[in-house]
């Protein structure tokens, strides 16, 4: 299994909790799998420098994180899975924004990288399933893209998206998944093409690959996971979502990998994995 963090986060999102419980990384080797976490490149372990990945967009505002993985007022009340303080004072929410860094100001750019050294690692590993969470999608999508016969399944978690959709300062997501291009056949004149019939193109890795959505049920993104799922369907995926609530797991949020019933929801993804290996042995 490789695990791809998120946008501003780093590899240690896998390793650990925000209240210092061992995170999915751990629950996977338990569960018997060969465990890769990655930092991305220009994030964690893999730092970034201007003359090699060029300029970075501005920080991230503390205010956005605390949208996304711990917001306050009438959005607090569901989110019961976050169970400690929701301000930049508070230790837990100081864990998670301190150890965000920056996206590169090139996210297209960004993107075709990510995808380009998960591609290289998965030269290395052999066939695996690739696991990732929010803007870390996009990678794993291009990944699976760039070495379809390495990829035996994908879970996205509160994948970023929906798809096409238009993020401030960044304009749509051109090719449904990704700001990077996507190899499709047939190949696309124009990215408008996919968004307009996408059931009329494959995209290899994609096409045929087993895909599961994870969302958790007081996200404010996991709207989104609906219409993504709709969107790999069209393109011939063998996608499912898997909206928590309809599981019985109710409270979760963006940072859902995270949060106190973490044991319980990797345990899930654990499950739908070890159900494909049943069914393809």
């Amino acid at each position: 299994m490789i695990l791809i963090h998120g946008g501003g986060g780093q590899g240690t999102d896998w390793l650990t909790t925000p209240d210092g419980r061992p995170g999915w990384a751990s629950e996977f080797v338990q569960a018997g799998f060969a465990v890769y976490v990655v930092d991305r490149p220009g994030h964690g372990r893999s730092p970034h420098h201007p003359d090699v990945l060029g300029p970075v967009a501005p920080p991230f505002p503390f205010e956005a994180a605390q949208s996304y993985f711990a917001p306050t007022g009438p959005a607090a009340a569901g989110h019961t899975q976050w169970p400690w303080g929701r301000e930049l004072g508070d230790p837990e929410m100081a864990q998670v924004y301190s150890a965000m860094g920056f996206f590169m100001a090139d996210l297209a750019e960004s993107q075709e990288l990510d995808g380009n050294r998960l591609a290289q690692l998965l030269d290395l590993t052999g066939p695996a399933v690739l696991v990732s969470h929010s803007a870390g999608a996009p990678g794993g999508w291009l990944a699976a893209n760039k070495r379809p016969d390495l990829v035996r399944a994908i879970v996205s978690v509160e994948p970023m998206g929906p798809p096409f959709a238009e993020f401030p300062g960044l304009g749509p997501i051109p090719f449904g998944l990704t700001y990077a291009p996507l190899r499709t056949e047939p190949p696309l004149e124009s990215p408008s093409e996919l968004q307009n019939d996408p059931s009329s193109f494959r995209v290899p890795g994609l096409s045929g690959t087993p895909i599961q959505v994870v969302t958790g049920g007081a996200s404010p993104t996991a709207p989104g996971g609906a219409d993504t799922v709709k969107f790999l369907t069209a393109i011939a995926a063998e996608a499912e979502l898997t909206h928590l609530p309809d599981r019985g797991i109710e409270g979760n949020g963006h940072g859902l990998i995270f949060e106190k019933n973490s044991s319980e929801t990797a345990k899930l993804v654990i499950g739908w994995i070890t159900a494909l290996e049943a069914r393809s042995a």
